[in-house]
């Protein structure tokens, strides 16, 4: 499901024009960075809480999570929201 959702995101920036790359490392979950003005890469993951799945970002980095850095990955303007917050 984490690929799914992460796959479904990258396809809905792009079509706003924001680069995007699904990384799949050997262990661990999948990671879809996207890059930024001036070469900046986050990373988003998908992660499954109790009400449902939620991406979350951080810059590429930086190894601690903000729990105020996520939206719902079943919003209907989940690119836009991610675009807003995080390719300022």
């Amino acid at each position: 499901m984490q690929f799914i959702h992460l796959v479904r995101l990258g396809w809905d920036l792009r079509v706003l024009g924001v680069g995007t790359s699904l990384v799949l490392p050997t262990t661990g979950p999948p990671i879809l960075e996207v890059t930024s003005a001036g070469d900046r890469r986050i990373r988003i993951t998908a992660v499954r809480r109790a009400c449902g799945w939620v991406f979350t970002w951080r810059p590429r980095w930086s190894r601690l999570w903000r729990r105020s850095d996520y939206v719902w990955a079943e919003a209907d303007n989940v690119a836009d929201i991610i675009v807003s917050a995080v390719i300022v």
